[in-house]
């Protein structure tokens, strides 16, 4: 039954090679912004946070504190970065395209001067606004033991 549901799935819904490259497009868009985001040279700036995320965004930090845009905006009281810079990264980067919007999910390694590292688990939801994709939704949890993730 499994098999005959898969088969009638697939039909009533084919694949065409417009729909999967616009889905690769939409992967590569996302994954190049999540890059340029975490860059060192772009990540502790305004300008970079004001591009990034969507006017209506909800971020739910790693602690369960519920964000906005304005709130992330009003942490930058200049555009240099912080003294003590932590070098981000993004790894285990999985997007899925649903037309003008993407699911993404990912596990961000923070590397400090010092040599510790810190991991957390990131989902978030983004819209394509005017031309531009836009973070709308984020959700940090951090990984306490990173071997075991």
């Amino acid at each position: 039954v499994t098999s005959v549901l898969s088969l009638l799935t697939v039909l009533a819904f084919p694949v065409t090679p417009a729909l999967a490259a616009e889905e690769g497009n939409t992967v590569a868009e996302i994954t190049q912004l999540l890059e340029w985001f975490l860059a060192p040279e772009n990540n502790p700036r305004a300008a970079t946070h004001l591009r990034f995320w969507a006017d209506d965004l909800g971020y739910t930090r790693s602690t369960g504190l519920v964000r906005t845009k304005a709130d992330i905006m009003a942490g930058f009281a200049g555009d240099q970065p912080p003294a003590d810079e932590i070098r981000w990264s993004a790894e285990d980067v999985l997007v899925r395209a649903y037309d003008d919007a993407a699911a993404l999910t990912f596990r961000l390694v923070g590397r400090a001067a010092d040599g510790s590292t810190m991991q957390y688990r990131n989902s978030a939801m983004f819209l394509k606004r005017d031309g531009e994709w836009r973070a709308v939704t984020w959700q940090a949890t951090p990984i306490a033991d990173p071997g075991a993730s």
